[in-house]
């Protein structure tokens, strides 16, 4: 059984159905459907209906007759590449198989018709269409696969460019990690050593009550600071991999950024900050309080280090959002190249290599307030100041 793809729609045309019923028994074999029409009308219909292999045609139709048809076919664009081969009765002293062939036919048959080679003909434009369609289906196959192709190259490129940005960025990452850890590592070594070196001589006067504080207080400081870098980069691990963990509950917000500013008053003094809060209305939503806590806290020491020691301004208020928390500092400002990337992985802004940090503070804060369904934004000129504003919704 022939494929069904390969199916052949032969169309003959003929008044007289005789003629019709002979040709049609003639054509008849696996893989070909015969139409029929008895006049050029009924043809033109089922043309418009079918896509057919090849058209035979009785030249002499009252009304329209064959090469009025075959005139109309080629000036079609649906029906001007089917072959037509034309039939007649009438004696071959007429000519009319040069009029065929003017006409557009591929052959000129005379009646009565020769049985076999009626098949053999039909045969090569039925096996030609096939090979055509074939051809077609082959050619539509491969440019399907060209397309495929391409997508498939371009998703190659595209992953080539992140894993190549990735490499950057993990090369800048262990680089910036290595600095930051070692700063705090080093104070604390030579510290030790310090000490080991005092007590090896004996000298416990290096140890009085004041010195012993003033030693705690550093040493303190430092680990503070390596369990922030630690914490930071255990936090972009979490964000990564969608692990980072969000536990709402009914908060007081504006009571949240009292405590957080509250706690990082001594700091902002000791860096010649002042710390002020504008106090407000309680503000009660759902958030993770652990969570927004961190954000501000974040905000609040790119404030302490980019603040050039004038006040630092924060606020917590109502909004049509919601909720906002700001955050204004009077110091360096961010640059318009660099407002573009702050919120990204590893970033800091220009002028800022000497301060201490891994860059991913703020990248750490825009992926907690997003996990609120919130948002943040910041506006900045450089040399006077910035404002960053975090915009939250109360939740359920």
């Amino acid at each position: 059984m022939p494929d069904r793809t390969d199916e052949v729609n032969l169309l003959i045309v003929d008044d007289l159905p005789e003629n019709l019923l002979a040709l049609d028994a003639l054509l008849q074999a696996p893989g070909i459907r015969v139409h029929q029409a008895e006049s050029a009308e009924q043809a033109l219909e089922l043309l418009l209906r079918h896509e057919f292999a090849l058209a035979i045609l009785d030249v002499q139709m009252p009304g329209m007759d064959g090469f009025q048809l075959a005139e109309l076919m080629r000036g079609t664009e649906r029906t001007k590449q089917i072959p037509i081969v034309f039939v007649s009765a009438a004696g071959r002293e007429l000519n009319y198989a040069f009029k065929g062939y003017e006409s557009g036919a591929v052959d000129f048959m005379h009646k009565p018709l020769d049985a076999h080679a009626v098949r053999s003909k039909v045969s090569v434009f039925v096996d030609l269409y096939r090979s055509r369609k074939r051809l077609a289906r082959q050619l539509e196959a491969l440019e399907q696969s060209r397309r495929e192709q391409e997508v498939l190259l371009d998703e190659l490129r595209q992953t080539k460019a992140e894993l190549e940005d990735a490499v950057r960025m993990r090369d800048d990452f262990m680089s910036i990690v290595s600095h930051e850890l070692k700063t705090p590592l080093n104070t604390l070594i030579l510290e030790v050593q310090l000490r080991k070196l005092q007590l090896g001589r004996n000298n416990l006067e290096a140890f009085s009550e004041e010195r012993l504080r003033n030693m705690v207080d550093k040493d303190e400081r430092q680990i503070q600071s390596l369990i922030r870098l630690i914490d930071d980069m255990l936090d972009v691990s979490r964000i990564r991999t969608g692990k980072l963990s969000i536990r709402p509950s009914r908060t007081d917000l504006a009571q949240l950024v009292g405590n957080v500013v509250e706690s990082f008053a001594a700091q902002m003094e000791a860096c010649g900050c002042e710390l002020r809060l504008e106090r407000n209305e309680p503000i009660i939503g759902v958030w993770d309080a652990f969570r927004i806590e961190q954000v501000l806290a974040n905000l609040l020491t790119n404030a302490m280090r980019y603040g050039a020691g004038k006040p630092v301004h924060v606020s917590a208020m109502a909004c049509a959002e919601g909720a906002c928390i700001e955050v204004r500092d009077q110091g360096i400002g961010i640059s318009p190249q660099s407002l573009e990337r702050i919120f990204c992985q590893f970033e800091r802004a220009e002028g800022s290599e000497s301060s201490a940090g891994l860059g991913l503070g703020l990248f750490i804060a825009d992926q907690i307030v997003r996990a609120h369904n919130g948002r943040i934004q910041v506006q900045s000129e450089e040399g006077q100041g910035s404002l960053f504003r975090v915009l939250l919704p109360l939740g359920e």
